[in-house]
């Protein structure tokens, strides 16, 4: 099984150590087509060694190629946006994750009231694995 794994970039990486965990922990049961998102060296201003156009081409191709989508969506982010409308164009199986303990922060409605997503709030990243084991048990090829 292929997962797209999606989480803000441009948008900021104060969150960049949770991705990476997640990344890690999805790693150890599937194949995660974006790894680099939660590179430690990877900063804000994104990967030096691709144009905006080659990154745009390859992502949408791993998610042509990904049997679906896991999101962590807590920190907004207009990439992470535009790459869960474009999944679900192509039907693929979406799970947002969101933390659920920051204050101030509502997940957008655009993500949580549409059905097709399966979103989950998390208060600790035991629970977001638990939600990520749950979504990827779902499909009969993991």
């Amino acid at each position: 099984m292929k997962i797209y794994f999606a989480a803000s970039i441009r948008g900021g990486r104060e969150d960049q150590n949770k991705y990476n965990e997640l990344i890690r922990f999805l790693s150890s049961k599937v194949e995660v087509l974006t790894e680099h998102v939660g590179d430690p060296d990877l900063e804000q201003t994104g990967e030096k060694n691709l144009s905006d156009q080659e990154i745009y081409q390859r992502d949408l191709e791993w998610l042509a190629s990904a049997d679906a989508v896991v999101a962590e969506v807590t920190n907004p982010s207009l990439g992470v946006g535009y790459e869960l409308g474009i999944a679900e164009k192509m039907n693929k199986p979406i799970l947002c994750l969101y933390e659920n303990t920051k204050e101030g922060r509502k997940l957008s409605a655009m993500i949580s009231g549409n059905p097709q997503f399966r979103t989950f709030p998390y208060n600790n990243l035991d629970q977001a694995k638990e939600e990520i084991l749950s979504f990827i048990s779902s499909f009969p090829d993991s």
